[in-house]
């Protein structure tokens, strides 16, 4: 499955142009970038969370690879608190992924989304497609396209 369903009808319908980039099986963002040979800064990854308050009420963060949320800071530029959200979650709002490779495109799929302000630091980002073995490359001011309205801010912190 080079990339999921959805995301490429999303995709085609923004009029983005983006390339498939395949590498070898992995688990995590930071394999993927390894195993893509691309800078961890430049791979944007989902993570979804799940509202303290409102069970099934979902926003997905995206940081780059490298990064780890800081639910504090999120919780002030959201305004409410979150904590991360269950993969059986995540594999029922994303039915065409591969459990823990959702794309980072929340609105694809209905989700709020918000971005941490350095992805744009890159010219170009890359991202799951939907399964474990292949990215998505677009150029980074594309990818804001994809992200129409959504907030942004800084909410993470490299992981070294």
């Amino acid at each position: 499955m080079p990339v999921a369903g959805k995301l490429q009808k999303y995709l085609d319908q923004a009029n983005i142009p983006y390339d498939v980039v395949m590498h070898r099986h992995s688990a995590t963002s930071l394999r993927s970038a390894d195993q893509a040979r691309i800078e961890p800064s430049c791979l944007a990854k989902g993570v979804l969370l799940e509202d303290n308050a409102n069970e099934r009420q979902y926003m997905m963060v995206v940081v780059p690879a490298n990064h780890r949320v800081q639910l504090a800071d999120l919780a002030r530029h959201a305004g409410r608190q979150v904590h991360l959200a269950a993969e059986t979650d995540a594999a029922a709002l994303f039915p065409d992924c591969e459990t823990g490779a959702i794309p980072p495109v929340g609105p694809a799929y209905g989700i709020e989304t918000v971005w941490e302000d350095s992805l744009m630091g890159q010219p170009v980002l890359y991202f799951e497609g939907g399964d474990h073995e292949c990215l998505v490359r677009v150029n980074a001011k594309d990818f804001l396209k994809l992200l129409p309205n959504c907030p942004h801010g800084h909410f993470s912190t490299p992981t070294h």
